[in-house]
């Protein structure tokens, strides 16, 4: 498989790595010296993009254009998603999204779906959060904070939206603390107080080998395939 890699910084390095590892060829790297206008679309079956969220949707964009099946790896861009939908929709195309590729946070996802199901029957139990990452990265929350947050909204009747630790958020909000710190790849703890104790589940990257396998195993998955799709569909 012919993989376009947009985004080449930590992270498209990594999935580089694992990539060529796996059999695949990188055929493409779009970063600032080599822009994705001068890309040669005939060279990719697969594009996988890592970049920022203002630059996260013309990328698709150009995918879609181009008949390139994209797994997208951004996050902080989903206000968009209705207007990605429409466009993978009229181009008969096909995209892959993410929060976070890891199969263990993906598994961590499933656990908290689990425990907020089972906590909304303790309302002497509050629930905050916390998320660690690197300095570099620029959203904060962080997309699997957000994520997280909003599975325990979806499953907790106490909790209607979530909001940073620092917005003063109310008892209806879940609170998300927000560090960034050196060398960080990626920590996220979710944990339920009560006056008596304390529930808490954690999950920590000890680096981005599983992110980028989840990247790859994402466009395996895409190849050949039509619609929008995210990683459950590549669990199941």
């Amino acid at each position: 498989m012919k993989i376009g890699l947009i985004g080449y910084g930590k992270m498209g390095k990594a999935i580089e790595a694992i990539a060529l590892d796996r059999g695949h060829e990188i055929s493409v790297r779009v970063n600032r010296e080599h822009p994705i206008e001068e890309v040669n679309w005939e060279e990719i079956d697969v594009a996988i993009e890592f970049t920022q969220p203002d630059l996260a949707v013309r990328h698709m964009e150009y995918c879609m254009k181009n008949h390139t099946p994209v797994v997208v790896g951004t996050t902080a861009w989903q206000q968009d998603l209705p207007k990605v939908e429409q466009l993978v929709s009229n181009l008969n195309g096909s995209l892959l999204h993410a929060s976070n590729f890891s199969v263990g946070v993906n598994i961590f996802f499933e656990i908290n779906r689990k425990l907020a199901e089972i906590m909304n029957r303790y309302p002497a139990y509050s629930v905050h959060m916390e998320e660690i990452h690197h300095v570099q990265k620029l959203d904060a929350p962080s997309g699997t904070a957000v994520s997280l947050a909003n599975d325990i909204i979806a499953e907790h009747q106490a909790y209607t939206s979530w909001k940073l630790s620092t917005e003063n958020p109310g008892s209806d909000a879940i609170s998300i603390k927000a560090i960034r710190e050196p060398n960080v790849p990626g920590t996220h703890e979710v944990t339920y107080d009560s006056e008596i104790d304390s529930i808490r589940i954690e999950h920590i990257a000890h680096n981005r080998t599983g992110f980028a396998l989840g990247a790859v195993l994402a466009a395996e998955f895409l190849l050949g395939k039509e619609g929008i799709f995210t990683m459950k569909d590549v669990l199941k």
